[in-house]
């Protein structure tokens, strides 16, 4: 009898391996997400020693309930645009406690990390972030969950028809090369430090093509130069010449890296999602970026008249008064008074009076204005077309919303190692 109900064990184990070997996934198409401080939506707020947080308001006060959700913006970030506008469900942070396998399976999974970097090294001042490979560890645990919860060859699958979205790069020059107290600063030039960026980027994409990436969008380097931080500490409040070149060459060399990639690897689609040239402009006019004047000023019958009769006979440049662009693209948004550089917003800073109007949110991060149209940019050059046929709204909250009270966190600069995904509030533990 005994040895008949071994027998009968070994037999519902069989069949239920077996089952989910080849069971097939008729899962969402959701979105992988690594990057940093432009695209985190949460994650830094759950690693309590990093000093690279956007815990306190005023962040995400145009966002939902206008509380701190992590986002590093008064909004909405690129990422948050461009997956809207395909029409894919935003996904949580991967240290949102309330992130579990069906949640991955529908909204797919965020590991962002502000202050992250393509070097392990860089943004070590913030003591606490998810560098690149850091988050690819972690999108590692993230697969074997999956794998245990629908098999193998579904969970492949899954993987495979996912979109991924890899934005990250501007900290390896801002918070790393282009400081003296870090050894990359006196070690390389800048050819030979771009040369090695692109070299383990390359290595990066090629990893996770190996663990299913197939459709891969990377975001390019914006005029970094250009961010308030880096003109206040030119003498004439101007851009830094120099290191929009660094991110020129960058993005010259990643772009050859996906190309290569797609062209080599099987299956592989890996994209450049260029917006340089047109984020350079808008620094640089952004009177002729913005709202349309009539709606801005008029909002009656008679203007949408006068519009449209303009329109049509073609009375004057259509550019000009059809907008009424943003009068601030040097200085931020949030700002602590007169003192200048303030590393982050905080409730004691003072905020413009129309941030629509800014370029810029603080000293880093572009406005939910702003970002809207480098997405905009993005998505056109890329020709995006809409995947599934519903996303979230703009403006959102997502489910980690408020900023939590407890939990505890790695005590190390790295996040967890192990590559598990917390299950209760608190975040993993090496």
């Amino acid at each position: 009898m005994e040895q008949k109900n071994v027998k009968l064990a070994m037999a519902m184990a069989w069949l239920v391996v077996f089952g989910l070997a080849n069971k097939r996934c008729s899962c969402a198409v959701v979105q992988f997400i690594f990057g940093d401080s432009l695209s985190d939506n949460g994650n830094n707020n759950y690693l309590t020693k990093s000093l690279a947080r956007a815990a306190l308001p005023w962040y995400g006060i145009d966002f939902g309930s206008g509380l701190p959700n992590g986002r590093f913006c008064n909004g909405r970030t690129v990422a948050d645009i461009v997956g809207d506008k395909m029409g894919l469900p935003r996904p949580p942070a991967f240290l949102d406690p309330s992130l579990d396998e069906d949640m991955i399976l529908e909204n797919g999974v965020n590991y962002a990390s502000g202050g992250g970097g393509i070097l392990n090294e860089t943004s070590s001042l913030f003591i606490q972030r998810f560098s690149l490979y850091k988050q690819i560890e972690l999108f590692q645990g993230t697969q074997e969950l999956i794998r245990m919860k629908i098999g193998r060859e579904a969970a492949d699958e899954f993987f495979r028809e996912a979109r991924y979205v890899v934005a990250l790069g501007s900290n390896d020059f801002i918070n790393n090369y282009l400081l003296p107290l870090y050894s990359d600063s006196w070690t390389y030039n800048g050819e030979t430090f771009v040369s090695y960026l692109i070299s383990t980027l390359d290595a990066q994409l090629r990893l996770l093509h190996k663990l299913g990436a197939r459709q891969l969008t990377f975001f390019g380097l914006g005029p970094m130069g250009c961010i308030p931080l880096q003109r206040f500490m030119t003498s004439s409040g101007g851009c830094q010449k120099s290191t929009n070149k660094l991110a020129m060459a960058f993005n010259k060399q990643a772009t050859q890296v996906l190309e290569n990639i797609s062209s080599s690897l099987p299956n592989a689609t890996f994209r450049f999602g260029d917006a340089y040239d047109f984020f350079q402009d808008l620094i640089d006019r952004p009177h002729m970026y913005g709202e349309s004047t009539l709606q801005a000023f008029c909002g009656h019958r008679l203007c949408c008249l006068a519009s449209a009769f303009f329109f049509l006979f073609g009375f004057g440049d259509h550019s000009v008064w059809m907008m009424a662009g943003f009068n601030n693209s040097a200085g931020p948004c949030c700002s602590l008074g007169r003192i200048r550089p303030t590393l982050t917003c905080t409730p004691l800073s003072t905020l413009c009076k129309d941030r629509s109007e800014y370029v810029f949110w603080d000293e880093y991060h572009p406005t939910d204005r702003a970002n809207e149209l480098i997405a905009n940019e993005i998505f056109r050059k890329l020709g995006y077309k809409t995947i599934n046929e519903t996303g979230p709204t703009n403006g959102t909250v997502p489910t980690n919303g408020t900023v939590p009270t407890n939990g505890t966190v790695p005590t190390n600069g790295t996040g967890p190692t192990n590559g598990t995904m917390p299950t209760n509030g608190t975040t993993p533990t090496n």
